[in-house]
């Protein structure tokens, strides 16, 4: 059973727990205080996965407590940039609505098959975390309100991926690199149980011979 209270894990609620304290800044319009710790809020995003590596304690549960905390601010960063920066923010509001769709999108259905918080943490998500850290740094500073609209193309191709992922595994992995990853496993456990029957019991079905055993199975699906 995963562990909650590990370092990496801590940095992951430190950063879910900081969203009502940007938003609060937002709210009373206290930018610089509100710009340092949003920076410190990214910073983290960064640190808890190199923590989980280098300390030898990644699991599920903080992958999970990642994207959650990865959920939360996005999703309150525009509301504190309606705020912060209203004239701004309206001028790519359009684009802003589109890439949250396609974001949204990919959560819902992810939660629509498994029932929850899906975690890949893919390679193009791992970019465009990377790239939108520093594109709202801008923009909070003060900077043009074009980097914005320029990360659509990928917050677009991250999502579509992320679905694509969803709809080929059966089960809510985590850490999984890209769509070619998931079909690999898919590829895989088709060939180990001969066919891709993901709705096959573990036990046999009347008038049908005994189910293979799978205990020892490689097969994460």
């Amino acid at each position: 059973m995963d562990r909650l209270w590990t370092i990496p894990n801590v940095v992951s609620l430190f950063r879910l727990c900081a969203v009502p304290g940007l938003v609060a800044l937002a709210w009373v319009a206290r930018e610089t205080a509100f710009l340092w710790l949003l920076t410190v809020s990214l910073l983290s995003d960064a640190l808890d996965g190199f923590l989980a590596r280098v300390l030898d304690q990644p699991s599920d549960t903080g992958a999970r407590l990642d994207s959650w905390a990865d959920l939360s601010t996005w999703l309150a960063l525009p509301i504190c940039g309606w705020w912060l920066r209203p004239d701004a923010l309206h001028a790519e509001l359009p684009w802003l609505c589109a890439g949250l769709a396609c974001y949204l999108l990919s959560v819902v259905v992810g939660w629509w098959k498994f029932r929850c918080l899906v975690a890949y943490h893919t390679w193009s998500g791992k970019t465009l975390s990377l790239l939108a850290a520093v594109a709202v740094l801008v923009f909070f500073a003060g900077g043009p309100s074009w980097v914005l609209r320029a990360l659509m193309p990928l917050v677009v191709v991250s999502s579509v991926e992320e679905i694509l992922i969803t709809l080929a595994l059966n089960r809510p992995l985590t850490n999984v690199p890209t769509v070619w990853h998931a079909w690999r496993l898919r590829l895989q456990c088709a060939s180990a149980h001969g066919s891709y029957q993901p709705s096959l019991p573990a036990t046999s079905r009347p008038g049908m011979p005994p189910a293979k055993d799978e205990s020892h199975c490689n097969c994460p699906l």
